[in-house]
């Protein structure tokens, strides 16, 4: 039988941009490198589904034609919502996009993908905290506890700074000053961007005692402020980690604070924030500066309360376990998936 010499072609590209390329030129984010590998397993799920074996896979199973069967599959046979779909196009976009700049004969693949439409989604709101819903969140770790202890930090530090969850989870010793006449931590956001979150009196208390509890009287600078402990490394918490952490909390909360929603996320804490800062007296230029905002307009359509339609579509994504990918290109048991490294 002939060597399908593109099909090997085109399962080293998808191997590449998920383990190497997208990690290192893309993005950092566990949770959009998660959203990428998604959409590629549920594609050549799709392609297997309707016959494509490795022996007749090949760049014309990327065309268009293909990706607007692959949106109706999702809609119809996994009752995707719009947002999902859109995320998941977004993802393949990415994808060819990364093809075209590997082969110029393939860049025709990104150009039609830019033509599909996206599906229509309703208007999405960001159900904010009030300032009860944040008091009862605090008040939910238990402190005898040495996570309670660690808990009741995180979620102090992620309101006080409004930061996203990622900048949180990344947040190191050296990107902390508490001595300065203004404490502050230093935040490493989108497109390594980095700004200053000032600290008030109650964040810098419970951090003193953090610190001393949690990395000694001598922290390493490059340890990470919230650090999940495996064997004798200090690894960064994973984004699904802390989120089951905020949720439990919502639900004790909730029980006191009915304002509180049973799904809070980081991202309301952000919104929350925001808000408060409005209400407060500062002025949406000031808050656009906190956030870090590139520009005024953004900060103008998030405290209209809606976000943005990634951040809710992500949120639906399939809780699935976190794997570095395989290259399992060059072997396989027959099937499309595995041909690509992409078992489902």
């Amino acid at each position: 039988m002939k060597k399908n010499n593109e099909a090997y072609q085109l399962a080293k590209y998808i191997s590449d941009f998920l383990s190497d390329y997208a990690p290192s030129f893309l993005t950092t984010s566990q949770c959009t490198l998660k959203s990428y590998k998604d959409a590629l397993v549920l594609y050549i799920a799709y392609l297997e589904e309707k016959g494509i074996s490795p022996d007749t896979f090949n760049r014309r199973h990327f065309e268009r034609e293909f990706i607007e069967r692959w949106i109706t599959w999702l809609k119809e046979k996994r009752l995707c919502c719009p947002d999902t779909c859109n995320v998941r196009l977004a993802s393949i976009r990415v994808f060819l996009e990364y093809l075209g700049t590997k082969d110029v004969e393939l860049l025709y693949l990104y150009q039609q993908a830019k033509q599909i439409k996206r599906q229509k989604t309703s208007s999405k709101k960001v159900s904010g905290l009030s300032r009860e819903a944040v008091g009862a969140m605090l008040e939910a770790p238990d402190l005898n506890t040495k996570t309670g202890k660690r808990d009741i930090v995180f979620l102090t530090i992620l309101y006080a700074t409004a930061g996203r969850l990622d900048e949180i989870r990344s947040i190191k010793i050296s990107h902390i000053n508490l001595s300065a006449d203004k404490p502050y931590i230093n935040l490493h956001g989108k497109g390594d961007k980095t700004r200053t979150a000032y600290l008030l009196p109650r964040a810098v208390a419970h951090l003193k005692v953090y610190l001393k509890e949690f990395h000694g009287d001598s922290p390493e600078p490059d340890d990470f402020l919230f650090y999940s402990r495996v064997g004798t490394e200090k690894g960064k918490l994973t984004e699904a980690a802390l989120d089951k952490r905020i949720k439990k909390y919502a639900r004790i909360a909730h029980e006191k604070c009915q304002d509180v929603p049973l799904n809070t996320h980081a991202h309301q804490f952000r919104h929350a924030k925001a808000s408060h800062w409005i209400e407060d007296g500062l002025s949406v230029v000031q808050v656009s500066f906190l956030l870090g905002h590139s520009n005024l307009e953004t900060t103008m359509k998030y405290l209209d309360i809606t976000t943005e339609d990634k951040v809710k579509a992500l949120s639906t994504l399939e809780n699935e376990a976190e794997k570095k990918v395989s290259k399992k290109w060059k072997k396989t048991d027959g099937s499309l998936s595995d041909f690509c490294g992409l078992k489902r």
